[in-house]
């Protein structure tokens, strides 16, 4: 094949992917606006949100992962025009995206102690904790918004979501701006402040997407008249195998980042600042990549649908070859102005915590130089495994996802993370290492099977 076989399809991937991008940067953006704001209280703060932000890290990857299940099930349900088939799955999912939310708000919500058991910083540990409690609940209206967000990727309207995640941004800033420092009458609650903008917009987001869906033709008899609690056990089965190993997969990944953030926590509250803002950079860039991620699984499980794998493997390959161009772009970018981006974050007229913010910028500035390395094989493993996903193939995966990260990552991360060693910089070389490892490996996986699906079809 020639590059333009592949390019060609830019412009499509594009179009498909930009929405999910949005609304997947919309939820980081929550983030980034929260940093930003909770920044100028000091790093004690920031280093707080980073601290119960690591909790829910956690508990969205499993809900979020879990909830990749439902698009793959619709998009092939939706080539195959068998309506009965999405609706159900779409219904099956719903209710398990929402008994999962439950239970992790009340996972979160009991495992706060935990922290006092991590050796972090007890003032950090205290400011936590009351933030943790409302951000906590807010899990149960973002894996029920996740639900609907799936299906409807599912469909190819992956413009909603994105208008729902807007609108849930612009009341998370004005939200955090009249709570956390008080403005126009508001009491000023700090950091809860943050976590009350969070739970509101949230539940929003929720209604809004809803209100989206059930407004369009295409998609007004899937989430009208659902019968909750009839359910079948042969969908909620199969939801759950293709769920669970995904949700694993996110998991690990997300697991491993938030272990950098308590190995940054053991070293102090700067380095753990610093981490936080690395962090919080590095996840915008990958959200675009994630929204390609959902482009390739829509796509691949439309054709899965078809059974024309020639073309799964060439449209596949299209969004890869996007990916790792932008991905390019983003490393550019750190590389060049990884002495800049840090200082977004924090208040360098606030005289008291000057020498506190200049190491946390000195930090965090190395930290976005390995960022910049791993734009490439962090942009690959995620487009991969959307492919992965798109085909059902879930549970090889996650094996790959769990030796890269915790076999081969952690490790790394652990013995160069300590304070004799490189400190911050050396856990984020074992991050580098556990997504470059990822990328390999899942790219093999998918590169087999593809190959196998074609020559068992041309048989």
């Amino acid at each position: 094949m020639q590059i333009t076989d592949y390019t060609k399809e830019f412009k499509y991937n594009w179009k498909l992917a930009a929405p999910v991008m949005l609304g997947m940067l919309g939820h980081t953006f929550v983030s980034f606006v929260d940093n930003i704001m909770v920044g100028q209280l000091g790093t004690a703060e920031l280093a707080a949100v980073s601290l119960g932000n690591s909790f829910m890290f956690i508990a969205m990857s499993l809900g979020i992962g879990f909830s990749t299940a439902i698009t793959p099930l619709i998009a092939e349900a939706d080539a195959a025009q068998n309506f009965l088939k999405g609706k159900s799955f779409f219904k099956h999912g719903l209710f398990l995206c929402t008994v999962l939310g439950v239970l992790l708000f009340l996972l979160v919500f009991f495992a706060k102690p935990i922290m006092y058991l991590m050796k972090q910083p007890e003032e950090v540990v205290e400011l936590a904790i009351p933030y943790l409690d409302l951000v906590a609940f807010s899990l149960i209206p973002l894996i029920v918004f996740q639900g609907f967000k799936q299906f409807s990727d599912g469909l190819s309207m992956t413009r909603y979501p994105m208008y729902a995640t807007i609108l849930g941004n612009i009341i998370n800033i004005v939200l955090n701006y009249l709570l956390i420092f008080g403005k126009f009458g508001f009491p000023e609650l700090g950091i809860v402040g943050a976590a009350y903008g969070t739970l509101a917009s949230r539940v929003i987001m929720v209604w809004y997407l809803w209100f989206l869906l059930q407004s369009k033709e295409k998609s007004k008899a899937y989430v009208t008249n659902i019968k909750f609690f009839d359910l079948n056990k042969f969908k909620l089965k199969k939801l759950l195998n293709l769920g669970a190993p995904s949700a694993m997969q996110m998991f690990f990944e997300v697991a491993i980042f938030t272990a950098a953030i308590w190995l940054s926590g053991l070293l102090g509250k700067n380095p753990q600042a610093a981490n936080q803002i690395a962090l919080n950079l590095s996840s915008m860039t990958f959200m675009v990549a994630m929204g390609l991620s959902v482009a390739s699984m829509v796509r691949v499980g439309n054709q899965k649908g078809l059974k024309n794998y020639v073309e799964l493997r060439r449209i596949a390959f299209s969004i890869f070859l996007l990916g790792v161009i932008l991905a390019t772009c983003f490393a550019v970018l750190f590389f060049v102005f990884h002495d800049y981006l840090p200082k977004i974050y924090v208040d360098f007229d606030d005289a008291e915590n000057l020498a506190d913010n200049t190491e946390v910028i000195s930090i965090a500035s190395k930290l976005l130089i390995a960022a910049a390395i791993f734009q490439i094989s962090d942009s690959i493993q995620v487009l991969v495994l959307g492919a992965l996903r798109g085909l059902q193939d879930v549970k090889i995966p996650t094996v790959i996802t769990f030796i890269s990260y915790w076999l081969i990552g952690f490790p790394i991360s652990w013995y160069l993370g300590k304070e004799d060693a490189y400190g911050s910089f050396g856990i984020w070389l074992g991050l580098l290492s556990g997504l470059t490892t990822a990328a390999i490996l899942l790219y093999i996986r998918f590169n087999y099977l593809t190959k196998k699906l074609i020559l068992s079809n041309i048989k």
